[in-house]
């Protein structure tokens, strides 16, 4: 039981990457990706919630700073990316 909580706690002090999504690198990637590609920013915070799913036996309530993590990101990664189609004059 200390293991686990240990490694959750270990895996929650490094969020940055998460809180990051819409970086000048992961512009450029969306950018020159292929149409049909799928690119998500977020995938770590993602692959974080599926990790602690797996760790508690699918116990969502003890993953909900997680699910939370990930939101947050998608929300920061859907207004940096409006706010960057509005500076360059494109419409959804």
């Amino acid at each position: 039981m200390a293991a686990r909580d240990s490694a959750a706690a270990a895996e929650a002090a490094h969020p940055d990457a998460a809180l990051q999504p819409w970086d000048d690198k992961m512009r450029d990637k969306f950018e020159t990706k292929n149409r049909s590609e799928f690119l998500d920013p977020c995938q770590e915070a993602a692959s974080r919630s599926i990790r602690c799913l797996h760790r508690n036996a699918g116990d969502r309530s003890l993953c909900q700073d997680y699910f939370q993590a990930y939101r947050d990101c998608k929300k920061i990664w859907i207004e940096k990316r409006k706010e960057q189609r509005r500076k360059e004059g494109k419409l959804w």
